[in-house]
């Protein structure tokens, strides 16, 4: 098990490895100029000049390169061309909003799709199954930012109309700072990312769940006279979970990264809104520190799964030997 976790350690460094080369040769062959970026469009030449050469741009691109491996590695992700503050910063403050949206919605969306999905492959054909079925279709189809939008005018609009407030419209509160202001102002985008993600997992687990419930060891089980929800719940939801577990491993890297519909809709200040304002004022530092906390966001969350995976499947354990 340790040559395992150690060789998934080791995979997931090169893989950040070549996503830092990959980022930084993106954006080295970039037309954009990160002199003019900070200097202004009016800036002489001799200003302009004068930024490379501190910013070190003028220098060989592999020597750029080992620099900007050399301060990353020492935390130090550079300063934004716009706001001239450390992107370190910039990024950690904006880290919480994100953590705080992704794992209360995963909270939700496992609360609704798994369920559904367990319902729909115990009783298949039935009206339970076609409203599971029916969930994951409008679910998986409908936009996140029409969800979004129409939560918004539901359950905020309508009512400040009619004189009462049920959920506030944006806007964040600190955890540490009111446990219940943190869950009121995030409850409606977790509801809004949980529904659409729920589709998902609604629609994994009764497939996984029909193909169980079909082996000859949950029959096996049946005829013995084991209880139908020791069966559904401890035999079969058990070998049905890696498929989710490896599903809930790649949602949580990627949207950790950044859920920018969902930020932008309600006004969050998270890593996607920042993002799409990094990428909108061409600043290139910030995006390059967020597509980096993408990719460990990613690698970690995988590194999760993948011992999760063999703690679930002795096969996976052998096979590593």
């Amino acid at each position: 098990m340790t040559r395992f976790i150690l060789s998934r350690i080791a995979f997931g460094v090169l893989v950040l490895f070549l996503l830092s080369v990959f980022v930084f040769m993106l954006f080295y062959v970039s037309p954009s100029d990160p002199a003019r970026i900070i200097a202004g469009d009016k800036a002489t030449e001799e200003l302009m000049a004068q930024i490379r050469s501190n910013l070190g741009l003028d220098r060989p691109m592999t020597e750029q390169y080992a620099t900007f491996v050399g301060n990353l590695l020492q935390g130090d992700l550079g300063y934004s061309y716009r706001s001239s503050m450390p992107v370190s910063e910039l990024v950690v403050s904006r880290i919480p909003v994100t953590m705080s949206l992704v794992f209360g919605g995963m909270v939700f969306w496992l609360a609704i799709g798994i369920p559904i999905g367990i319902a729909s492959a115990r009783h298949p054909g039935s009206a339970r199954d076609r409203f599971g079925q029916g969930f994951a279709i409008v679910g998986i189809s409908f936009p996140t930012f029409v969800l979004g939008m129409l939560a918004l005018y539901l359950l905020y609009f309508v009512p400040t109309k009619l004189g009462f407030t049920l959920f506030p419209p944006s806007g964040y509160v600190p955890f540490e700072q009111s446990p219940l202001e943190w869950a009121w102002h995030l409850l409606l985008p977790w509801l809004t990312l949980a529904l659409v993600v729920a589709a998902v997992y609604a629609r994994l687990t009764r497939g996984q769940m029909l193909e169980v419930l079909g082996q000859d060891y949950i029959r096996t089980a049946r005829a013995k006279g084991v209880d139908e929800r020791r069966v559904t719940y401890v035999h079969a939801f058990r070998s049905a979970m890696p498929p989710l577990v490896t599903q809930l491993g790649i949602d949580i890297g990627l949207m950790l990264g950044g859920v920018i519909v969902i930020e932008q809709v309600f006004g969050l200040l998270g890593v996607g809104s920042l993002a799409v304002t990094a990428v909108a004022m061409q600043d290139r530092p910030v995006v390059i520190a967020i597509v980096l906390l993408g990719g460990v966001f990613v690698v970690i969350s995988n590194l999760v799964v993948d011992t999760t995976y063999a703690l679930l499947d002795s096969r996976v354990r052998t096979a590593a030997r």
